[in-house]
């Protein structure tokens, strides 16, 4: 799969205001799993307690989707400023329904590569384990 702009949200806060960011992930092979800012994401196989992936590392739930064209990606009933990774502003832009990052509701980041092969070792430990 093709790296994506993605919007990614901790869900370990229960009242929808966990850390979030938008920026471009990449998927594995399957697409099971997202990677993004140092971290691995496994698709849940049933549904969590509010996240659709867990952090390969810590087990935190994180809700992962697409971005929406009117910039509204936050739980109607969270809040708190989104981090956008400042690579993918212009893209992001072209994408959705407004001209600039209103700095009210973003943070402007720089997100790391993900060096994937960490990732790799961990998950093939837990299946010769």
């Amino acid at each position: 799969m093709e790296p994506q702009i993605m919007y990614i949200e901790n869900k370990v806060d229960l009242n929808d205001r966990g850390e979030a960011w938008i920026g471009k992930v990449e998927f594995s092979k399957t697409g099971q799993t997202v990677y993004f800012n140092n971290r691995a994401f496994k698709k849940m196989k049933s549904g969590g307690i509010a996240g659709n992936y867990y952090d390969l590392e810590t087990g935190d739930e994180y809700w992962i989707s697409g971005i929406k064209k009117n910039g509204q990606d936050r739980h109607w009933a969270g809040g708190g400023k989104i981090n956008i990774d400042k690579q993918i502003i212009e893209e992001y832009l072209s994408i959705v329904d407004f001209e600039e990052i209103d700095k009210s509701n973003f943070e402007i980041v720089n997100v790391p590569k993900t060096d994937k092969s960490k990732f790799v070792q961990i998950e093939n430990k837990k299946i010769l384990d």
